[in-house]
């Protein structure tokens, strides 16, 4: 396929990342129009993938119903039908992307049809990868690399952003039968899974969330040095994106570690707040060996 997405089908595309990924929307006019456009689409068609799997028990769909529309998805990579996998399909002959971190991710979301506990943090691990390091891959072409380092760190971004997501949801997601939080970290904390289904904030749930917290803020630290690696032109979405989700760990903290009936999110005013320091931390990448 060759050209760009039709403006309906990219109006699509936008409209599904502005009512799911507000801080990630938000982020995204920081991009040029061309790039924001290409990064709607890769974020849509992740984003419908990911609701076949969420919205499967809602839908009353058996585990084999919803590995066949996962299969129907995936298929669309190869023949798009729709107008999502169309704009998809374009954007990535347009800028060179890689289908297999988006064959990836759909490996990730069928795990949570299949597996909904995580023994181990390496477990876990590797369902971050699938499930969101695939979406900065499939991105960064679109942000522009400079450096070939640049796809590591963009691995890490992913998994800070993955494990803020997992931390701010664990109450909903117990709710919907599952546990992302490792379940060794659980018992090194001493908090049963009884506790968790009850919703109890005690002080081995705070402890064992702020040793969570550290370990997503340490993925954020680690991914810092590749965005200068990418294109000016992208550096200053990708310090948007980080900073704006980094700093719901930090709401996390502010509501006491309650996640149950509590739900961590940066309202559009704390955005706009923290913008000039993101801008700062912008103008600084201008003075590194990059620039």
């Amino acid at each position: 396929m060759q050209g760009m997405p039709s403006a309906s089908d990219i109006r699509i595309c936008e409209r599904i990342t502005r009512e799911h990924g507000k801080t990630f929307y938000f982020s995204t006019y920081m991009l040029p129009a061309e790039k924001r456009r290409a990064v709607w689409a890769v974020y849509a068609y992740c984003r419908l993938a990911d609701d076949i799997v969420d919205r499967a028990a809602a839908r009353n769909l058996t585990v084999e119903e919803a590995y066949s529309e996962l299969a129907a998805w995936e298929a669309q990579l190869d023949s798009p039908v729709d107008a999502v996998p169309r704009a998809f399909a374009l954007v990535r002959s347009h800028w060179r992307i890689d289908a297999t971190p988006a064959r990836d991710l759909l490996r990730g979301l069928r795990m949570d049809l299949d597996n909904r506990r995580y023994a181990t943090w390496e477990e876990l691990a590797q369902y971050c990868y699938c499930v969101a390091s695939t979406v900065g891959l499939l991105v960064t072409p679109i942000l522009g690399v400079r450096d070939e380092r640049a796809w590591e760190y963009a691995r890490d971004l992913g998994m800070a952003m993955q494990l803020t997501n997992i931390l701010r949801d664990v109450g909903e997601d117990f709710r919907l039968g599952r546990v992302y939080l490792p379940l060794e970290d659980l018992e090194r904390f001493g908090y049963p899974l009884s506790a968790l289904a009850q919703g109890v904030v005690d002080d081995a749930f705070r402890s064992l969330m702020a040793f969570e917290i550290e370990r997503a803020r340490s993925y954020y630290r680690a991914a810092r040095p590749g965005v200068a690696m990418l294109e000016r032109s992208g550096q200053m979405s990708v310090l948007a994106a980080s900073s704006l989700y980094g700093s719901i760990l930090g709401r996390i903290e502010s509501n006491d570690y309650d996640v149950f009936t509590r739900r961590a999110h940066v309202p559009l005013s704390g955005k706009v707040l923290r913008l000039p320091a993101i801008l700062f931390g912008f103008l600084q990448l201008r003075t590194s060996s990059f620039g």
